[in-house]
C-alpha cells in the first residue's frame, strides 16, 4: 500500500478540485456535501438531510449554542484494508479547508471539532467528530436559517377555533427579547388575524427549551411574549384584548435531549381567551 504524508488528507473545497467520485459502497441516495471533498479511501455508510433542524455546537468546555437551519449529516468509514489517519489529521482537514474559504475554528477537542463559514451573507457551521481511532468520522453540516413559517390570518383563526391554540415559530435575537425581521411576516399575519376579528381576545404564551437555567429561561419566555404584544398594540389591536405569559422551559413539546425538539420547544402560543 502507498504511504502518503499528512498533507494528501488536507481537504479543499469543491471549488479548488472535483470531489472524489462516488464510491460502490455509498449508501443508497448519499452524496458528499458541496463544500467538501471527503478524505482518500472513505465511502459514506449513512446519510441524512433535513430542511429544517438545530444542532448543538461548543464554543467552549462549559459554552454552547444551537445552531438552526438546513441540516446535512454524513457519516463516513474507511474502506477495507486501508490504513486510518489519525484522529487529529481528521480533524486537521476539516479545519484547513475551513480556513483556506475565511472559516474560522470555534473549539476543538480530542475527537470533535466545531467550524464556522460566514460568507457572502450566508452562515455555515460545521461538526466534525472522528471515531473508532480515525476508522469513521461524521460530518453535520448547518446552513443556519430560521424556521421557514407560512401561514395566513385565515389558517391561523380556523386553527384557534379548532384546536383553541396556533403555535408560532418566531425568532428572536439570541438570548434576548427582540425579534428578528424575517419574522415580521408572521406577525404581520396575526395583526391582520386580530384587524379582521375584532371579539378575539388571545393570549401570548412564550416558551423555551430546556437548555440553560429554568428560572431565566421563565424571564425570557415572558419577556419575548410581552414584546409580541408590544408590537401588536403598536399596530393598532388594543391591549385589553392581549395577554402575556412566560412559561419558560414549563410546557415542551418535543423532546428537549435531541437538537429538533429543542427547536420545536422554542415558540409562542397564540391561545384563544
Amino acid at each position: 500500500m502507498k504511504v502518503y504524508s499528512f498533507s494528501c488528507f488536507v481537504a479543499v473545497l469543491v471549488l479548488c478540485l472535483a470531489p472524489y467520485p462516488a464510491f460502490a459502497q455509498d449508501a443508497a441516495g448519499c452524496k458528499d456535501h458541496q463544500l467538501f471533498t471527503r478524505m482518500p479511501y472513505f465511502y459514506i455508510q449513512d446519510c441524512e438531510i433535513k430542511e429544517f433542524d438545530g444542532h448543538t455546537f461548543y464554543l467552549s468546555d462549559d459554552k454552547e449554542i444551537v445552531v438552526e437551519g438546513k441540516k446535512t449529516y454524513l457519516s463516513h468509514v474507511i474502506k477495507e484494508n486501508e490504513k486510518a489517519p489519525s484522529d487529529l489529521q481528521i480533524l486537521r482537514n476539516f479545519e484547513n479547508a475551513v480556513k483556506n474559504v475565511g472559516g474560522k475554528t470555534e473549539y476543538m477537542r480530542r475527537y470533535d471539532g466545531y467550524l464556522s463559514i460566514r460568507k457572502g451573507g450566508k452562515e455555515t457551521w460545521v461538526h466534525v467528530k472522528s471515531w473508532n481511532d480515525g476508522e469513521g468520522y461524521d460530518l453535520t453540516i448547518i446552513e443556519k436559517k430560521g424556521m421557514e413559517q407560512e401561514i395566513t390570518a385565515n389558517a391561523m383563526l380556523d386553527a384557534l377555533n379548532k384546536e383553541g391554540f396556533i403555535a408560532l415559530y418566531i425568532n428572536f435575537d439570541t438570548n434576548k427579547a427582540t425579534i428578528k425581521p424575517e419574522s415580521k411576516p408572521i406577525v404581520d399575519q396575526l395583526v391582520g388575524l386580530l384587524t379582521e376579528n375584532p371579539g378575539l381576545r388571545v393570549s401570548i404564551e412564550g416558551h423555551t427549551d430546556s437548555t440553560g437555567n429554568a428560572v431565566r429561561n421563565k424571564t425570557l419566555s415572558q419577556q419575548r411574549a410581552q414584546s409580541v404584544v408590544n408590537v401588536l398594540v403598536a399596530a393598532g389591536i388594543e391591549k385589553q384584548r392581549l395577554s402575556a405569559i412566560g412559561w419558560g422551559q414549563e410546557k415542551p413539546v418535543a423532546d428537549n435531549r435531541t437538537d429538533e425538539g429543542r427547536a420545536k420547544n422554542r415558540r409562542v402560543e397564540i391561545v384563544k381567551k
